[in-house]
């Protein structure tokens, strides 16, 4: 098994700390993990994405033209990385902010809320976490036993005490994908 993702949105949108989580849980997990950030200067509002990469057996590189899987938070990421999923692949997307949504015919395409959902739960920084919970759903890769080994990896110990809410997050996402087309 190998799983090629890409992640794209806005810097602050928390694109490349669940890019992080998911490595992180792959190696919890024994798997080969590559994980590879692109961001511009600007950071924080500007557009990030990263490059995620599971597999049973070793990776040659962790850069990418074509991806098993994106995660798509914005109308430049969607405009820049819908062609690059592969036929029969998987995008994942939050409406919020999307202008012109998926057109592909080729590709199974599912949404979530994300943005509605951290609002609802009071939490805006829990979007990142219920958007990874909807990828989990749609293709579960890491057992959640080894998602929150990953979040305490990856979370500063001084943030640990928001693990709980992390992990309320991406169960919420689990159970709030819509899907678009199969």
């Amino acid at each position: 098994m190998t799983e090629e993702i890409i992640i794209a949105g806005f810097g602050g949108q928390g694109v490349l700390s669940m890019g992080k989580i998911l490595a992180y849980s792959g190696i919890m997990q024994d798997q080969e993990v590559a994980w590879f950030p692109s961001y511009g200067p600007e950071m924080r509002g500007g557009t990030a994405n990263v490059t995620v990469i599971l597999s049973d057996d070793r990776i040659s590189s962790p850069v990418l033209h074509e991806y098993d899987t994106a995660i798509i938070l914005n109308q430049q990421s969607m405009d820049k990385f819908e062609s690059s999923v592969k036929p029969g692949g998987v995008l994942l997307y939050d409406p919020n902010g999307i202008s012109r949504h998926p057109e592909r015919k080729d590709i199974k395409v599912y949404r979530i809320e994300g943005t509605r959902l951290a609002a609802e739960m009071g939490n805006p920084k829990t979007f990142n976490m219920i958007v990874l919970g909807a990828y989990l759903k749609v293709k579960p890769l890491v057992e959640m036993e080894n998602v929150k080994k990953g979040l305490e990896k990856s979370l500063p110990a001084r943030h640990h005490k928001l693990i709980p809410l992390n992990i309320e997050a991406i169960e919420k996402g689990c159970g709030e994908l819509e899907t678009v087309q199969e």
